[in-house]
C-alpha cells in the first residue's frame, strides 16, 4: 500500500513539473548543460538500457547511468587529464574516455562530438548533412558515425532534439532526452 501511495504522489508531482526547455540558447557554444534521459545500447546483438544524467562543461563531463529505481549503476567522468568509470565496486581509469569505454565496455562513444550532436549540431570537421524544411538536421554522417534525429522538442528551427539514433559498425545507441538544464560557466 505504501508503494502505491508513493507512486501516486510521484505521478501527481510529475504533472506539476515545469515545461522542458525546447530550444538551444543563443550562446550554446559557451553554455554548460545537464540533461536527463534514457539510453538504449545494442552492441554485437546484446541490448541494454538505462536512464542517464549527463552534465557537460567545457573541460569536463559526468555521465550517470541509473537503474529503474534511480540508483547509480555506473559513473563516467572525464576531464582534460583522465577519464574514470565506476560501476559499483570497480574503478577504471585511462587517459581518455573513448579508450576507457573500449577497455571496459568493448565499444567507444565519441564524447567530444556527442555534446554537439545532442544539441542538433555537427561537430567540427567534415560532415554530410540532411535537413528538414525548418533547417534542422535530420541526419548527419561524421567521423564514421551516422546520427539520425527522430524527434524534436518543438517545431522551431532551433528546437532541441528529443530522440536520436547513433550508429557505427555493430553499435547502435538510441537516446531519448527528457529534460535540459542550461548552466552558467
Amino acid at each position: 500500500m505504501r508503494f502505491l501511495c508513493w507512486l501516486l504522489i510521484s505521478f501527481l508531482l510529475g504533472g506539476c513539473a515545469s515545461q522542458p526547455v525546447a530550444v538551444r540558447p543563443a550562446q550554446y557554444e559557451s553554455v554548460a548543460f545537464a540533461m536527463n534521459g534514457r539510453i538504449s545500447v545494442r552492441h554485437n546483438g546484446v541490448r541494454d538500457s538505462a536512464s542517464l544524467r549527463w552534465t557537460h562543461q567545457a573541460q569536463t563531463d559526468e555521465i550517470l547511468l541509473l537503474t529503474p529505481l534511480g540508483q547509480t549503476a555506473a559513473r563516467i567522468y572525464r576531464d582534460e587529464d583522465h577519464a574514470t568509470l565506476d560501476d559499483g565496486g570497480r574503478h577504471y581509469q585511462d587517459s581518455d574516455v573513448e579508450s576507457l569505454m573500449m577497455q571496459v565496455l568493448g565499444w567507444r562513444l565519441q564524447l567530444n562530438s556527442l555534446h554537439q550532436w545532442v544539441l542538433g549540431l555537427p561537430a567540427e570537421g567534415a560532415v554530410q548533412l540532411e535537413r528538414d524544411a525548418l533547417g534542422r538536421i535530420t541526419q548527419l554522417a561524421q567521423d564514421g558515425w551516422e546520427v539520425r534525429y527522430l524527434g524534436f522538442a518543438g517545431d522551431k528551427a532551433d528546437s532541441l532534439p528529443k530522440r536520436l539514433q547513433l550508429s557505427r559498425n555493430d553499435l547502435q545507441l538510441t537516446l531519448l532526452i527528457d529534460e535540459w538544464e542550461w548552466k552558467e560557466k
